[in-house]
């Protein structure tokens, strides 16, 4: 007799668990408990433990979805911008950056409202929800102190310097950066998903409707009123750079068997964070990094502080590019776009893949680094994974892509796309799908047809 679904989520999530714990004994080291702070440990991006917890995930989210009442289940999900408002107001109010100086004993509430000049009742009642989500640790009656999860929120500037300088207040902090963002134009865009879906007139996405304008959301952010909204962007945006291991870039390039003084272009690269790394590991190539004026300005600065050698020597040159324009960097061995193609819908992804294959030569490669979207059920192509689970893992695997997918489409009507649809994009503009290297960021390398 087969075991019970019941039966085989936990099994998984029994073996699991085992795996890990033998891990961290293995290098003498406790698995780190919910109520203290983050602190990095050499294991935290094992890709072996990596995967295996996020088997335990998958299992323990779909167990909790077999067994919790259905009815349940809708009225937490009916609910679930609570979640959303909360942590924007946490990180906006700077409440992690104040119980981060109290350090484990905590605050009461009403010496959180001292610090923040919000009603303490507001504040326990907020503190409380999140900590009922394991965010915070409510460790007496309204006494709360930062946990694991929330002490990722604390910035990386002193409440001081928050007060003296609050456009500023997010540099160095992109994971309440991008609370942030998403608790102010992300949430507010979200309640016009519906009425866009179902009669979206001229408006390009909800977010057009959200805020009355015609404009990108990259354009609305340039005017005068909005520029602090997008310093904050730009932080959670190059921190989100910052977080891929650098063998995804390296790799992804192939980087080690281009010819000495081959150019590589990072179209659309900010600052050039990603540039920094590929121009460290691979110093017999030149690049070229390639943005708006505001970025290449913001990269001068980047550049000047962590490598001017290299934009002394010429080996890396920052240069004013709109995509949609033409490509003005002709016959590159290889253009690269991080995250970029997911921002727009394919009418605009074709014209920008069309712009760099007028400008390739015929044996140029251009290399996408993006999401891919996973199936929620069984392909040929998926990798195999234990029975009764999902086959993109559900919240553990597929969820954080298919959230993201909903986000372009709320704000940019972008998409995530799965393979076949990068393909099409690529048939479409010149560019034949040659190779899809897996990992945190999937690497797609085209080559000219």
């Amino acid at each position: 007799m087969e075991a019970s679904p019941l039966t085989a989520l936990v099994r998984i999530i029994a073996s699991c668990v085992q795996s890990i714990e033998q891990a961290y004994a293995k290098q003498g080291i406790p698995y780190p408990t919910l109520d203290a702070p983050f602190q990095p440990s050499a294991l935290d991006l094992d890709p072996a433990l990596l995967q295996t917890a996020s088997l335990i995930v998958a299992a323990a989210d779909q167990l909790i979805a077999t067994v919790r009442s259905p009815m349940q289940t809708l009225q937490l999900y009916s609910g679930s911008m609570h979640l959303t408002s909360t942590l924007g107001f946490v990180v906006d109010s700077d409440v992690p950056d104040v119980l981060s100086n109290a350090g484990p004993q905590g605050l009461h509430v009403n010496e959180i409202a001292a610090a923040t000049g919000v009603d303490a009742d507001h504040q326990a009642r907020i503190l409380r929800f999140l900590a009922t989500r394991h965010v915070f640790k409510e460790i007496s009656p309204n006494t709360f102190c930062n946990n694991r999860i929330s002490s990722l929120l604390v910035k990386a500037k002193s409440l001081a310097e928050i007060k003296a300088d609050p456009e500023a207040k997010y540099d160095g902090a992109p994971l309440a950066a991008v609370a942030a963002s998403i608790g102010d134009e992300s949430l507010k865009s979200s309640a016009y998903l519906s009425e866009f879906l179902r009669q979206p007139g001229d408006n390009a996405s909800p977010f057009n409707i959200a805020y009355n304008t015609k404009k990108t959301m990259w354009e609305w952010r340039q005017e005068p009123q909005n520029v602090w909204r997008a310093r904050r962007f730009a932080v959670g945006m190059k921190g989100g750079g910052e977080m891929f291991p650098t063998s995804i870039f390296t790799e992804g390039i192939s980087g080690d068997k281009l010819p000495k003084d081959s150019l590589v272009v990072d179209v659309g690269g900010s600052v050039g964070s990603v540039t920094l790394k590929l121009a460290e590991a691979f110093p017999h190539l030149r690049f070229v990094v390639q943005d708006l004026h505001k970025e290449i300005t913001e990269g001068e600065k980047f550049w000047a502080d962590l490598n001017p050698t290299a934009i002394a020597n010429g080996q890396v040159k920052l240069q004013v590019h709109n995509f949609f324009e033409p490509q003005p960097v002709e016959n590159a061995a290889v253009y690269f776009m991080r995250v970029i193609i997911h921002d727009w819908p394919d009418s605009n992804a074709k014209s920008i893949l069309a712009n760099t294959r007028k400008a390739a030569g015929p044996h140029s490669k251009l290399v996408l680094f993006d999401l891919v979207m996973p199936y929620a059920c069984p392909t040929a192509d998926a990798p195999p994974v234990p029975a009764p689970l999902l086959a993109n893992l559900g919240v553990a695997g597929g969820g954080f892509v298919t959230a993201l997918d909903l986000e372009m489409m709320t704000v940019f009507n972008g998409k995530e796309r799965t393979v076949d649809q990068f393909r099409t994009l690529g048939e479409a503009t010149g560019w034949k799908l040659e190779e899809v290297k897996p990992g945190m960021l999937f690497a797609f390398v085209f080559s000219a047809i």
